[in-house]
């Protein structure tokens, strides 16, 4: 019945979070609309795992949805090779901390930020 999944995030300012998923985390992009332009909704894809971002008019427009970035209601999570570099080259990009590396359960590291629009992102590896 169903196929796939597909996490799409909110945004108000679509190329600053192009800069973040893209540039800084290494997401690459395989849609967008419009071609031309500031894009309204991009799709982007890291190992097999597909967001898309779309600013928070086109949810309006075309959803009818109020949409409210930056609200904890999700985090999003990307696995990183070592939790501390990736830590070091996003916090220098200016990415907004809220919690630096840190050991958990399992035998994970993590770091919790947040992306452009307020977005929690939790980088996480396995210890070396």
């Amino acid at each position: 019945m169903f196929a796939t999944g597909f996490v799409n995030v909110y945004t108000l300012d679509i190329e600053a979070g192009l800069r973040f998923y893209r540039d800084l985390l290494g997401f690459r992009e395989t849609f967008r609309t419009p071609t031309d332009g500031v894009p309204e909704h991009v799709e982007l894809e890291l190992n097999g795992f597909a967001i898309g971002l779309g600013t928070v008019e086109a949810a309006k427009r075309v959803h009818g949805v109020d949409a409210t970035p930056g609200q904890p209601a999700m985090v999003l999570v990307v696995w990183a090779d070592d939790v501390d570099v990736a830590f070091e080259e996003l916090t220098a990009a200016g990415t907004p901390v809220v919690q630096p590396p840190h050991d958990t359960g399992n035998n994970n590291r993590n770091a919790l930020l947040r992306d452009p629009d307020g977005n929690l992102v939790e980088i996480v590896s396995k210890r070396a």
